[in-house]
């Protein structure tokens, strides 16, 4: 299929959302959705006055930062886990502990440890994506090439290089889908725990705008998320992925 038509077809995916939008109001009222204009409107209208750029900055700033870090730590877990085999056995089930763990239940521990504003956005955002990430790249450093590894030993390659074009390669392939969709869930997760903590992000705006029944400006915050973890896909993990296609 052509880029026109791909084009076409997600273009045409978004216009029956809007469909479906207009005929909800029409159907449900004002109180349930209100007008997809109105919500654009009220869009046009934080971005005018300055109030998305600020809460975009405080909520971007945490939810990338314990976005980094659940990623750091993933990594720094897997790859002891991916080479000796009690640590990986150790490390498995309180992965899966984590996983288990719903967000929300972070976000409390977290606002009794740090208290609003204090970090407490951040540390949710990294203790919920890491053993996300930590199995993603378990799993990629499982799955890779005995073959190519005992051509770097043959080859009596540096441990660097075997690092950076045996195993990063094959690693990639597995991490990159999983830290976009983290990435996706980091937004989420800092916007939920905003919302609870009334933070000065788009979280606590959008707590704000509920609690004055403003329903157009809770679409526009809404608006502003979806854009976000749009946008942050497409210009910072986007370009790894199709790095990763490429090599592989």
């Amino acid at each position: 299929m052509s880029a026109a038509r791909r084009a076409l077809w997600s273009v045409s995916g978004l216009f029956a959302l809007l469909l479906a939008w207009g005929a909800g109001h029409a159907a449900y009222g004002p109180f349930v959705l209100p007008r997809p204009d109105e919500a654009f409107a009220a869009l046009v209208g934080l971005v005018r006055s300055g109030a998305a750029g600020a809460a975009i900055l405080a909520t971007a700033g945490q939810a990338l930062l314990g976005w980094a870090i659940g990623l750091a730590v993933g990594l720094a877990v897997a790859f002891p886990a991916g080479f000796v085999e009690p640590f990986r056995l150790a490390a498995r089930p309180v992965s899966t502990l984590l996983i288990g763990m719903p967000p929300v239940a972070w976000i409390v521990l977290a606002l009794i440890w740090f208290g609003p504003g204090g970090g407490a956005d951040a540390f949710t955002v990294s203790v919920t994506v890491a053993p996300i990430l930590f199995g993603a790249a378990l799993q990629g450093l499982a799955s890779r090439d005995p073959a190519l590894d005992e051509m770097a030993a043959q080859f009596r390659a540096p441990r660097l290089m075997r690092l950076t074009d045996v195993i990063a390669p094959q690693l990639l392939a597995h991490l990159a889908p999983a830290a976009a969709a983290a990435l996706g869930f980091s937004w989420k997760v800092c916007v939920m725990a905003e919302v609870i903590a009334s933070g000065a992000g788009i979280g606590g705006q959008l707590a704000l705008a509920r609690a004055h029944l403003d329903l157009p400006g809770t679409f526009a915050w809404l608006l502003i998320i979806v854009a976000l973890a749009l946008a942050s896909d497409a210009f910072l993990l986007w370009p790894l992925r199709r790095r990763t296609a490429v090599v592989a």
